[in-house]
């Protein structure tokens, strides 16, 4: 009976010595690599893009999962063939999958939008849970062993048109929230990441700066419904210059603009006492686009480009080491990109398949005896 009872106490003593912010999960290598890809819709390719994505010797792939190609036209009408396609020849690849579910169907929602929260929040919270059941480890149609939750909601155009402010960023959390629970409940090794929020200074409501913005999130509870925190990184500057160090931006107003924005996301983690979890660098790079003037000021050559990529790893590996995660190169071009798509001007393959200077120094630096072992 006492040896039971001492039991007890072990047992009560370690329970109260687990933190009350939720599980620290998603340990993975610091950094790790990876790329966004385009495979869904896109089976001619699947194959050549992996097969891109192994030659550089990255481990993770993000992939882009419309809610509304999946369940398109009513709750519970689920096509999966196209994701288990997707995730089947990823996972047979021995790749790991990050899946961003954002882009609501028509029935979800009474006010059409091209990307926004469904009027009620559990139908996406549910089709996220069955999803990572569905994917589950160990499951014969592959694996998806994270999902993010949303992209950008500290954007307008991401939320429905609807006021980015506090209450807008709880209504997030209030998704995030919900999220997290139903898939935990699923399975509960699935990492569940945060949506990586846009690196913008704009504050009029149509946007919110993502340190103000991720501020209001860990007052609304993120550090209970995220095993990972999802950031984005700009491309302006060399990824080793400091905040405000280069004249052609203003300082501090556009801090967000430089590589190392990530330190400044990072610091608010650490004053929320959100120190044990990993940041994940969910999109970064730099573009080579010099036709649309909102990008040209910060364009940078295709050499410039594979050069800073590739020390931007390297920069996390000496100064992020330990709590920076995965980090994705935007991106392996889709195929259907042509030059008057921005995002064309921050790949790193052209749309046919052909590499760009980029991928060649990045699949260098993590080749045997690169600088990126």
């Amino acid at each position: 009976m006492n040896r039971l009872f001492s039991l007890l106490a072990l047992v009560a003593l370690l329970t109260a010595l687990v933190p009350s912010s939720g599980p620290v999960l998603a340990q993975t290598g610091s950094p790790d690599y990876g790329a966004s890809v385009f495979l869904l819709g896109n089976p001619e390719t699947t194959a050549r893009d992996i097969a891109l994505v192994k030659k550089a010797n990255l481990n993770w792939i993000k992939i882009a999962v419309p809610w509304r190609s999946i369940e398109p036209s009513c709750k519970n009408c689920i096509d999966w063939v196209d994701l288990d396609r997707v995730v089947l020849a990823a996972s047979q690849a021995g790749l790991k999958i990050l899946a961003r579910v954002d882009h609501q169907p028509d029935w979800a929602r009474t006010t059409k939008v091209t990307n926004g929260p469904p009027d009620d929040i559990f139908d996406y919270a549910d089709f996220v849970s069955v999803m990572a059941k569905r994917y589950r480890e160990g499951s014969p149609k592959g694996t998806i062993q994270a999902i993010q939750v949303w992209n950008e909601p500290n954007l307008d155009r991401e939320w429905g048109g609807a006021m980015i402010n506090r209450d807008q960023a709880a209504q997030y959390m209030h998704m995030l929230k919900e999220t997290y629970t139903l898939v935990k409940a699923e399975d509960p090794t699935k990492i569940v990441v945060s949506a990586g929020l846009s690196p913008t200074g704009t504050s009029d409501g149509t946007a919110q700066p993502d340190d103000v913005y991720l501020s209001w999130l860990y007052e609304f509870g993120l550090s209970k419904y995220a095993d990972a925190i999802g950031v984005h990184g700009a491309g302006f500057s060399s990824p080793e210059a400091e905040i405000g160090s280069n004249p052609a931006t203003p300082a501090p107003t556009h801090s967000f603009a430089y590589f190392r924005r990530v330190e400044q996301l990072r610091e608010i983690m650490v004053l929320n006492g959100d120190a044990g979890k990993q940041v994940w660098l969910l999109e970064f790079g730099w573009t080579t686009d010099k036709v649309n003037p909102e990008y040209a000021w910060f364009a940078v050559t295709p050499e410039q480009q594979g050069d800073y990529i590739v020390r931007a790893y390297q920069y996390a590996k000496t100064n992020w080491s330990g709590w920076i995660g995965p980090m994705f190169v935007w991106n392996i071009a889709d195929p259907a990109w042509s030059p008057d798509v921005e995002q064309y001007w921050w790949s790193i393959t052209n749309p046919d398949g052909t590499t760009r200077p980029a991928f060649d120094a990045l699949s260098k630096a993590r080749a045997a005896g690169g600088v990126l072992p």
